[in-house]
């Protein structure tokens, strides 16, 4: 807003100043403000960040991740913590079912009609595995999901839940599980699963680290996996257990410690800690919403570039510096020498076009 009239008012101090001096040489004085002018155009200072976002985030795209937001990477190079969600971020989000045909077919039937109205990543897989095997779903009445808790719905008149052991009334088990409470007073059933880490895990976490990186495990599922997974990948801080609205509560805690986290999550679950965090990760598996509120998509299934995404922001402020401080010298430079008459219009063309042209070299040096 101020840099157009002060090279403006330049131009016209140096057409009066040389006006004076050359004793009313008018062609002499246009051309030293036409080279004020041009030379002063802020193409190099207007590309200096751009050109670097640009760069790093076509390398980025190519690498498997998609910047949404523009201020995305600034945000990321200021990342201090790093907040992973497990289920479906760390683990592939593909977990199977085992051990189907101990439960009850009524029983198998109830969880059919409750997992099929879940994106869930534990529900997804039973309601699969479940049509797999040619289970019926059950007549289910009001069916509705509980964020942070489960699938709820009525059947034959009781009321019948799929979802947190707590919530279902069950004992949580040392194991990846989704529990069934059928309303018959019978203790809740557990569908137990098994999952695997997404390709890059440990590299991801291990990157991060080594970079100085806070990383935090936060997790809706049992104690005992939580804290396996968490031993697994060398985490030290990690919560089970964990409620939506306490993974929010949990990354605005650490914000106003003074960190700056980034979120990594895919879930309903992780919606609000996601939009909460200072910038936030969701692999394209996720939910629409964890989708819509992340500021970067992870496209594949490997986590490894979430630790090169962190690494690489960092080198483009430092780009962005380095472009400002390119554009600072040759303004500081070129400006005294075409007010000294000493550059023509074209020279200060060409060295208009050299300054724009040396930022985006620089800036590509990102690919």
């Amino acid at each position: 807003r101020a840099y157009s009239p002060s090279v403006h008012l330049l131009a016209l101090g140096a057409f009066i100043g040389w006006m004076v001096q050359s004793g009313g040489d008018v062609r002499l004085a246009v051309n030293i403000a036409s080279a004020v002018l041009i030379i002063t155009c802020p193409c190099a200072l207007a590309l200096a960040v751009p050109a670097v976002v640009t760069a790093a985030s076509g390398r980025l795209f190519r690498r498997g991740l998609l910047i949404k937001d523009g201020t995305a990477l600034e945000r990321l190079a200021e990342v201090d913590t790093v907040v992973f969600d497990k289920t479906g971020t760390l683990t592939m989000g593909t977990p199977r079912p085992v051990a189907l045909d101990r439960h009850a077919t009524p029983d198998l039937a109830i969880a059919a009609a409750l997992a099929a109205g879940s994106a869930h990543p534990l529900s997804a897989s039973l309601a699969a595995a479940l049509r797999e095997m040619g289970v019926t779903p059950a007549p289910v009445g009001d069916l509705r999901e509980v964020p942070g808790e489960g699938m709820e719905a009525t059947h034959a008149g009781r009321r019948v839940r799929l979802g947190r052991a707590d919530w279902a009334g069950a004992e949580a088990r040392d194991a990846t599980a989704t529990y069934l409470d059928t309303g018959d007073g019978k203790p809740a059933r557990a569908f137990i699963f098994a999952d695997r880490l997404r390709p890059g895990a440990e590299a991801a976490v291990a990157t991060l680290k080594a970079a100085g990186k806070h990383v935090v495990l936060l997790s809706g599922d049992a104690e005992a996996p939580v804290a396996d997974m968490a031993r697994a990948l060398g985490i030290e801080e990690w919560r089970a257990a964990v409620r939506p609205e306490e993974k929010a509560a949990h990354v605005a805690s650490l914000t106003g410690a003074g960190a700056r986290v980034l979120m990594v999550g895919d879930g309903l679950n992780d919606t609000a800690a996601l939009a909460g965090a200072h910038v936030s990760i969701s692999p394209a598996s996720a939910l629409d919403a964890a989708r819509v509120a992340s500021d970067i998509v992870l496209l594949g299934q490997d986590l490894a570039p979430i630790a090169e995404a962190a690494k690489l922001a960092v080198t483009a402020r430092r780009r962005i510096k380095q472009n400002f401080g390119l554009s600072l010298a040759y303004n500081t430079i070129a400006v005294p020498v075409a007010l000294l008459g000493l550059a023509t219009p074209l020279i200060a063309a060409l060295a208009m076009s050299a300054s724009s042209i040396t930022v985006s070299l620089n800036a590509l040096r990102l690919r």
